[in-house]
């Protein structure tokens, strides 16, 4: 397989698997540019649970310092958490290290600017421009700072900040019983004691030991979820919530051990937000149309962009939006918090959409609008990109075409949404439609077409 797909610099950060393409020696000078770019101050560190993170901590540390910066050390922490502490020390930016729900084998550094946010278009092509000249800061011997280590603040900001926008005494009250699987990822720590100490909900929990490698596939889908399934069944809690490694992506079992479309889930979290708060709705352009129905029947708009967080937090500030996220993965956006994926601002909003109504997981979600999701994946050769999406757009004469992202085609009862992986060498495959068959229909003609 081609290198470049095994190492990408994209709308996130550096990824790539550990060894081959991600090395030590790469983070160390990425970590420098990093420091050089944002200027000589407090920078926060932090990472999920994988194996290579120390390793790689190291050398991020050790570029910041080359660079004059002094290094927060956060340890093993949420992606969230991390991006909503640099907001609160006005620290100069932050890099977390972890692949999100990538397999074991990847690492990635995630940058963030002063304010938390994902580097925009514009950060990020700076940033490339300067590793890539090597013209780093060399702090001189009696410039190099410390590095220092803090931790239970951070999570305590972060807690704080959800339960404000939550009635936490009426979720109390309803003693919800709860399941958990936090992967052994970064939100092993702090997910049960969210959930126990802060909203007093019973909790049965699996793999919240961040010392043990992921027990399950990383990314949080319905078929990877089948022991948290069977702890929902077998304890009779009200509710599963599942995290990825890194504990911004969010997914939910209902009461019946059933897990749900990661769009219902956003749909939900939408559903509850727009009366309580002025603004519209921003998703990526895989998320459901059931945001279109929902902003409407709050005299709402939608506004999508390009999949990615960053895409869509450069979006929600530009329009001032109430709620955003990106239904395809599991990502609640809630500007009060922060302007990031949180499973933390998900979980206490259902819980307290639970509380409010006294329905169940499954009677809130027959309460959404109705349509037909499939998501796929198919492997591509590097180069053959553009001449599948032009035989796929030619395949479909006269349709609705976006190619804000790869290629989104769109009729009035459904859509199919192409587009390359930001993370991994694939193409993702999306198809929605108000009837199952056309769904079906939709989907078995495109991926016959790209493979």
């Amino acid at each position: 397989m081609a290198r470049e797909h095994l190492l990408k610099i994209g709308v996130s950060g550096v990824r790539g698997v550990v060894g081959d393409f991600l090395t030590p020696g790469l983070a160390l000078s990425f970590a420098q540019a990093f420091g050089t770019y944002v200027g000589r101050g407090r920078v926060v560190v932090g990472r999920d649970t994988r194996t290579s993170g120390p390793m790689l901590q190291h050398a991020v540390a050790s570029g910041l310092l080359a660079a004059g910066c002094e290094v927060i050390n956060v340890g093993v922490m949420p992606t969230p958490t991390i991006q909503l502490y640099i907001a609160h020390t006005g620290a100069k930016g932050g890099i977390c290290l972890t692949a999100s729900h990538n397999p074991p084998e990847y690492n990635a550094l995630k940058l963030f600017n002063k304010d938390g946010f994902f580097f925009n278009q514009y950060e990020r092509t700076e940033l490339i421009d300067l590793y890539h000249q090597s013209s780093f800061d060399e702090a001189m011997n009696h410039e190099i700072r410390e590095v220092r280590k803090q931790g239970a603040t951070a999570q305590k900001i972060h807690a704080q900040r959800v339960l404000s926008f939550v009635d936490v005494d009426l979720i109390r009250s309803k003693k919800f019983r709860v399941a958990l699987d936090s992967v052994n990822g970064a939100g092993s720590v702090m997910s049960p004691e969210f959930l126990t100490a802060q909203l007093g909900c019973e909790l049965h929990a699996i793999a919240i030991d961040p010392t043990k490698v992921f027990p399950r596939i990383a990314e949080p889908r319905p078929d990877t979820l089948g022991d948290l399934s069977e702890l929902v069944r077998s304890t009779g809690a009200a509710i599963g919530f599942a995290q990825d490694p890194d504990g911004d992506r969010l997914a939910v079992v209902d009461e019946r051990g059933e897990v749900l479309d990661n769009d219902d889930v956003l749909g939900l979290v939408v559903k509850h937000v727009l009366p309580r708060f002025p603004g519209d709705v921003v998703v990526n352009l895989t998320t459901s149309s059931v945001m279109e129905d929902l902003a409407a029947a709050n005299g709402r708009k939608v506004f999508r962009t390009a999949v990615g967080e960053a895409n869509v937090v450069d979006m929600m500030l530009a329009v001032k939006s109430a709620i955003g996220g990106e239904g395809s993965n599991g990502g609640v956006i809630f500007p009060g918090v922060h302007y990031c994926r949180d499973s933390y601002t998900g979980m206490a909003f259902l819980l307290e959409l639970m509380a409010q109504t006294g329905k169940s997981v499954t009677e809130l979600v027959a309460q959404l609008p109705r349509y037909y999701r499939k998501l796929g994946r198919v492997t591509f050769e590097h180069g053959r990109l553009g001449t599948l999406m032009q035989a796929l757009e030619e395949q479909f004469p006269g349709v609705v075409a976006d190619r804000t992202d790869g290629l989104k085609l769109i009729w009035p009862d459904a859509w199919i949404h192409v587009r390359a992986s930001n993370t991994e060498p694939l193409l993702r495959l999306a198809a929605e439609a108000k009837s199952a068959q056309r769904m079906e229909d939709l989907y078995a003609q495109v991926t016959q077409l790209l493979t």
